[in-house]
């Protein structure tokens, strides 16, 4: 089940809300936790088990650290965390590398071993890091130990952020998790603007994005020109990030219908200007999960070029594997740590010289190339792509094809470069501003702007097939 399909929003959301609303406050979590399980259960019954051992297991631990710090046992509470990320990382490594590890091998010695073909769980990338992530707060001290189990499984399992994230830290809604007054009228009206926002850009932007990349991707890449090359990538470009920080919108705009308050995950990437700044816009949720639990652990930047060199290798090498079974995504994830590292030491004095559109140009070309190597899980075609872009194929610049995509999709990439920017957003508060604050005008202006995109994008869903968000495979 996805949140932009006819289901979730005309069947299952509804019934939750009303039965978490006209519920007493005090089992208001038990409602929300036993129908995230049902909606984990949708798409994977057997594996919603494997959640409730993860939930059980870290909730435990956290008991034990929290009891053996309290009685002096320093090295019975790490020794209770080193139990807690082995088995988590175990469960993660087991169900979704294990194909991958026995391939590699396959490869690497001319071995022959069967491929175990065991179906990745879900989501198991985003509630793994944050089970790991609570047991670790909890052993550090940055929080204090769930004394609930219904409490814990329910930050865990909650829907709205379960399958895609953003990766929620414990610490940053502990307090929320206890609150029994945590709803209200304006944090609801704010929840439901936020969702039918992302369900926009899920279903009106991505989705019709995506057939120009899904079309170029069919061509055969030896014969496809410069320009039409260009504009598969950059189709992709803006696919993954409508559907991705759709997605993210969906899940704030939900959480704030229940009371919760989760992080930004975007602050428009495609504005930055530098691969830096990028990586402080893009999935923030993920950067600084690495950057709290394995960059600073490392050491950080504190002892050294070399060693903060190591770290950031590191770091983007785990980045990569993280997002996928793939040497693809490995790639992937040691291209943005060499130019990380690159701007850190060399590049970063000279970038800043630039004009701004200059620095822009520079990141985009270095994140529109990326995403050709993310795409591609074959190393062939990613090849074959990168050299149409670059004119390495012999095909010219662009042909009669190109023209006829570029007329039936300007006005779409047009929409999708200004979405990318904080431009709208900056015209609608300067359009909302004319009227009162909090008057009839601003409400009824805001409220129409959520049933068009609602009414739009309805139409869309009626006929479309199932199209889930990218990154449900991570």
């Amino acid at each position: 089940m996805v949140f932009s399909s006819i289901l979730f929003m005309f069947r299952f959301l509804p019934v939750v809300l009303l039965l978490y609303f006209i519920a007493p406050r005090k089992i208001r979590n038990v409602i929300l936790f036993l129908f995230s399980l049902f909606f984990y259960a949708w798409g994977e019954p057997k594996y919603v088990f494997l959640m409730l051992f993860s939930i059980t297991m870290d909730y435990t631990i956290g008991q034990a650290i929290d009891r053996f710090k309290k009685d002096g046992h320093r090295k019975r509470a790490k020794a209770a965390l080193l139990v807690s990320i082995a088995v988590n990382l175990g469960i993660l490594a087991f169900f979704k590398y294990a194909d991958f590890i026995v391939g590699s091998v396959n490869s690497l010695f001319g071995t022959a071993f069967p491929l175990p073909g065991i179906p990745l769980p879900i989501g198991i990338s985003f509630f793994t890091f944050q089970t790991m992530s609570y047991t670790i707060d909890v052993y550090r001290g940055a929080t204090k130990v769930q004394k609930k189990w219904i409490n814990y499984g329910t930050y865990v399992s909650m829907f709205p952020q379960l399958i895609a994230g953003p990766i929620v830290q414990y610490k940053t809604i502990a307090e929320q998790m206890m609150q029994k007054d945590r709803e209200n009228i304006d944090d609801f009206a704010c929840g439901v603007q936020r969702f039918m926002a992302g369900v926009g850009k899920k279903v009106l932007l991505a989705n019709n994005i995506g057939l120009l990349c899904d079309t170029v991707l069919a061509m055969p890449m030896g014969n496809v020109p410069v320009a039409t090359a260009w504009l598969g990538a950059l189709a992709y470009t803006f696919q993954i990030y409508f559907d991705f920080s759709g997605y993210s919108d969906m899940a704030i705009g939900l959480g704030k219908m229940f009371g919760f308050h989760f992080l930004e995950n975007f602050e428009h990437p495609y504005i930055a200007r530098s691969i830096t700044e990028f990586w402080r816009r893009w999935h923030i949720s993920l950067s600084s999960w690495f950057r709290e639990y394995v960059y600073i652990p490392l050491g950080g930047n504190r002892h050294g070029a070399l060693k903060q060199v190591r770290n950031i290798f590191i770091v983007w090498m785990l980045t990569g594997i993280w997002h996928g079974a793939h040497w693809n995504y490995v790639l992937w994830g040691v291209y943005y740590g060499v130019f990380l590292i690159l701007e850190k030491f060399v590049l970063g004095k000279w970038v800043k010289k630039l004009p701004g559109w200059l620095q822009n140009l520079y990141t985009l070309l270095i994140v529109v190339v990326g995403w050709v190597i993310f795409k591609c899980e074959d190393f062939s075609l990613a090849g074959q792509w990168l050299r149409a872009m670059f004119g390495a194929n012999g095909a010219g610049f662009f042909n009669s094809e190109t023209i006829y995509l570029l007329y039936n999709y300007a006005l779409l990439l047009f929409v999708l470069i200004l979405g990318s920017t904080s431009l709208p957003k900056r015209w609608g508060e300067r359009l909302l501003n004319c009227f009162r604050e909090g008057g009839t005008v601003q409400t009824l202006l805001k409220c129409a702007f959520c049933a068009g995109i609602f009414v739009i994008s309805v139409a869309y869903l009626v006929d479309a097939s199932y199209n889930p968000f990218l990154y449900f495979r991570f």
